[in-house]
């Protein structure tokens, strides 16, 4: 893979070796569609570290032996490039990036990523704004990436709006991230100017530790994307902004309570569709009103048309967010009068069954960096508190159970 930035624009070149179709680090094809993309709204001095990372959470899923950055990179870089994904690196030549002082939070306006303002609410955010791509048609129309912007920039804090079209890159399955990653490729760009050594994404208990949606139904204290000894943690380190996961320890039924208990909510919006609010009838929508309605303690409040939206949550598990329909399942009135109530064949619904998730798994508080690990601890033991040993192992053996103990 050769690999050039101009002007904000990343280019890049498959070598023979290279594939069309690749694989994102949680083992999910990719389909090649074009390849360039832009990232507007960053400087063009930004440390080479940093532009080769930002380059690499785009191509990492089509690069098989090498990549050629068109800048020295570090020997630090280069090296993390190595251990984590088998790739020679280089040209090696650059002093490695000093990590910065600041956290920023990449911002997406969800419930997840308010929760985590409000543990740092002096944070800056830097939001990513999907715009138009020059040669690759729009299919997915219906994303109101604008609506989300225009909200980021209601909600008062230092923001960095970044815009690009790299989600066009994907072919297949559909306009999107790569990497998972590469949502920070614009806030990568931006460190230098920001003094970042940070970035703090939303990921929580679920997809830091519970494997996730798209991969593995296990426990996964070695997760290959948000674990800070994995190789996607290595690689942000050595380019000096470390991955922080600041809800990573608690569920989306605890990210829900605090989103919706901060000055932040009016502007919290998950719909990708919705304009003027959300639209109720997306597959977002329907899951994020089944942890809302039992967060709240109400019924559930769910449009006739967006039935067909449930199906993949009505089915026998394992599925991923499958602890939070169980917790919902508990604790939403008359959800046996629902479209729910199917499901509620496959879960025990008592609601001790899954009380340890409106608590916080200790590990991924210790996780995070020194400089902001204090500050998540105290909003932690003052807002959530922690899980007690029995509840640490219902996260420590997800996977393992079997039958209506498969939570």
């Amino acid at each position: 893979m050769r690999v050039t930035w101009t002007a904000g624009t990343l280019s890049f070149r498959l070598d023979p070796e290279d594939e069309i179709t690749g694989k994102a680090s949680d083992d999910y094809p990719v389909k090649l569609a074009t390849n360039s993309c832009s990232i507007g709204g960053v400087p063009d001095d930004a440390h080479p570290d940093l532009f080769a990372l930002a380059a690499w959470t785009i191509v990492a899923p089509w690069t098989r032996r090498r990549v050629t950055f068109d800048r020295a990179v570090s020997a630090e870089l280069a090296e993390a490039l190595h251990a984590g994904w088998g790739v020679e690196a280089g040209p090696v030549g650059a002093l490695p990036r000093p990590q910065g002082a600041r956290l920023a939070i990449s911002y997406s306006g969800g419930a997840d990523s308010v929760a985590a303002t409000a543990m740092y609410p002096e944070a800056p955010f830097v939001h990513f704004q999907r715009v138009s791509h020059p040669r690759v048609p729009n299919r997915w129309p219906h994303y109101r990436s604008d609506v989300l912007a225009e909200l980021a920039a209601t909600t008062g804090h230092e923001l960095s709006v970044v815009t690009s079209d790299l989600e066009y890159t994907l072919a297949e399955p559909r306009p999107g991230y790569p990497e998972h990653h590469a949502v920070a490729a614009g806030a990568l760009l931006l460190a230098d100017q920001l003094d970042l050594g940070g970035l703090a994404f939303g990921y929580e208990l679920g997809s830091r530790w519970l494997g996730g949606d798209r991969y593995v139904g296990r426990f996964t204290p070695d997760n290959p994307m948000w674990a800070p000894h994995g190789r996607w943690g290595r690689l942000f380190a050595a380019a000096g902004v470390h991955i922080v996961l600041p809800v990573g320890g608690v569920s989306e039924a605890v990210t829900m309570r605090l989103a919706l208990g901060s000055p932040l909510r009016e502007q919290v919006r998950w719909c990708l569709q919705g304009t003027d609010g959300p639209c109720r009838t997306c597959g977002k929508c329907v899951y994020k009103e089944l942890i809302q309605a039992a967060v709240e303690r109400r019924p559930l409040d769910i449009p006739r048309g967006a039935t067909n939206r449930a199906r993949k949550w009505l089915k026998k598990p394992p599925y991923g967010g499958q602890e939070m329909v169980q917790y919902a399942l508990a604790r939403v009135p008359g959800i046996e009068d629902t479209l729910f109530a199917p499901a509620l064949d496959y879960f025990d619904v008592a609601e001790e069954a899954t009380s340890w998730l409106d608590h916080c798994y200790r590990p991924a508080v210790e996780e995070i960096p020194e400089a902001w690990r204090a500050q998540t601890a105290s909003f932690v033991e003052a807002n959530v508190g922690f899980m007690t040993p029995d509840e640490a192992r219902r996260v420590e053996t997800w996977g393992a159970w079997q039958g209506e103990e498969m939570v």
